[in-house]
């Protein structure tokens, strides 16, 4: 291996590790309220459960201020532009800010609205209301972490998020639990607590980007051109997301045809793959940051070398992921399920997950990789052809549980690889990106 080589994957690794502790530590923050809340009763359990489908939704389709924001500060930073890159950063805070304001005043009176259509009883209706009321306070303060982090890995910095999340997540697993039980506030104090700690870690990215902006000489107040910028490089992003969104809602509402068993397993199978996906999405941070730094820097072959690094380690990843999906297969339905027929029904799907492991990785690190290359304009045409494909493939093979799952961890993961690897091993893409 060459010394250039050696360089590119100490960066990969470099990056990609505390990413992916920052990623496995964000859905313990829903964990600890499910598991407080629990302890409440079925009632506020379900509540929880219902509010967090609504505020999850929000926040995913909302990524692309952190996606948008690291590459455009990476992009900066590697041509040797730092005060750019900073006031990049600061742009998308400020996007991440409004849109959040906004949000949380749209989302107010619609609260009630929004639980009502998931058909829940009237006790459910009513907490679920409350949580998600409180909790739209804190969707600002959320998205200003979100557009942070992004300025911190476009500056190449994937430790401090890591630290900041991990911080955070011990505060919200204490307030919660004094406001919870010791107030005795129940639901209210779950969402109270995690709006605080949500605001505390906004203040905290906002301290550090005013230090950073200080040293590097960049404005706090918000470009109009930046936040265009942002704004429309975050537009094709949302429309790739929602693409994802879309069949993954898909899926589970071909499951809900195929009765109680059908969609329980289908719930367990996504739970599995999205916790092997954090692994993975760690390479595609690496990606966005690492191909933004180099296309700044001018240096075709080191995104050129980057990319096929990548690519070799996300279908390595892959298949190490997969033979351990497949080496449990048989024994992990006791770990998710009392039911016999879930355990019964669901080592076909963890098969076919395995199988279908190696083209994800592929997937997912070309997806970081043209993320980083300011390419979201293709991400989100790509994502509606993908839906093209899937979708009717879905409808037709989704009547067994075996033919749902193929559809998914093999026909949709593969349309998403030839999609994306017909941009970036296309000849000349990389010059296209410089010219962006």
């Amino acid at each position: 291996m060459t010394a250039e080589r050696r360089a590119v994957d100490r960066d990969i690794v470099r990056l990609a590790v505390p990413a992916l502790g920052a990623l496995v530590v964000e859905p313990l923050f829903l964990l600890t309220d499910t598991a407080l809340v629990g302890h409440l009763g079925a009632t506020p359990l379900a509540a929880v459960g219902l509010a967090s489908a609504v505020l999850s939704t929000v926040t995913g389709l909302l990524v692309f201020l952190a996606y948008s924001t690291t590459p455009a500060v990476a992009r900066a930073l590697g041509g040797g532009d730092r005060r750019g890159a900073v006031h990049a950063g600061i742009d998308g805070m400020w996007l991440a800010l409004v849109l959040g304001v906004v949000l949380a005043l749209v989302g107010w009176p619609l609260a009630g609205p929004l639980v009502d259509l998931f058909g829940a009883s009237a006790e459910v209706s009513a907490a679920a209301t409350a949580y998600l009321t409180i909790s739209l306070i804190g969707l600002p303060g959320i998205l200003v972490v979100t557009a942070s982090t992004g300025l911190l890995r476009g500056l190449q910095d994937t430790k401090t998020p890591l630290v900041v999340a991990t911080i955070g997540f011990v505060a919200n697993g204490l307030l919660n639990a004094v406001l919870i039980y010791g107030a005795g506030w129940g639901v209210e104090g779950s969402a109270a607590g995690t709006v605080i700690v949500q605001w505390a870690m906004a203040v905290i990215y906002v301290r550090i980007a005013v230090r950073a902006a200080r040293s590097s000489g960049a404005p706090l107040r918000p470009g109009a051109s930046g936040v265009a910028r942002a704004l429309r490089s975050g537009a094709w992003l949302f429309l790739r997301t929602a693409s994802l969104r879309i069949a993954m809602l898909a899926t589970v509402g071909a499951a809900a045809g195929l009765g109680t068993t059908g969609l329980a397993t289908t719930q367990v199978g996504l739970t599995v793959f999205s916790t092997l996906a954090f692994a993975l999405d760690a390479l595609a941070i690496a990606g966005q940051a690492l191909v933004g730094h180099g296309l700044g820097g001018r240096d075709p072959e080191r995104v050129r070398l980057v990319t096929r690094r990548l690519v070799l380690l996300g279908i390595a990843g892959g298949v190490l992921l997969g033979a351990l999906t497949l080496a449990v297969s048989g024994v992990l339905g006791p770990v998710f399920s009392d039911s016999q027929a879930v355990r019964d029904a669901l080592p076909v799907v963890l098969v076919l997950i395995a199988v279908g492991m190696p083209v994800a990785g592929y997937v997912f690190v070309l997806d970081g990789v043209l993320i980083g290359a300011g390419d979201a304009r293709y991400l989100a045409i790509a994502g509606g052809l993908n839906l093209v494909v899937y979708l009717p493939l879905l409808w037709w093979a989704g009547g067994t549980l075996a033919g749902l799952w193929a559809a998914f961890a093999l026909g949709y993961i593969g349309v998403r690889a030839l999609t994306l690897g017909v941009r970036a091993h296309r000849r000349g893409w990389v010059e296209q990106a410089l010219a962006r």
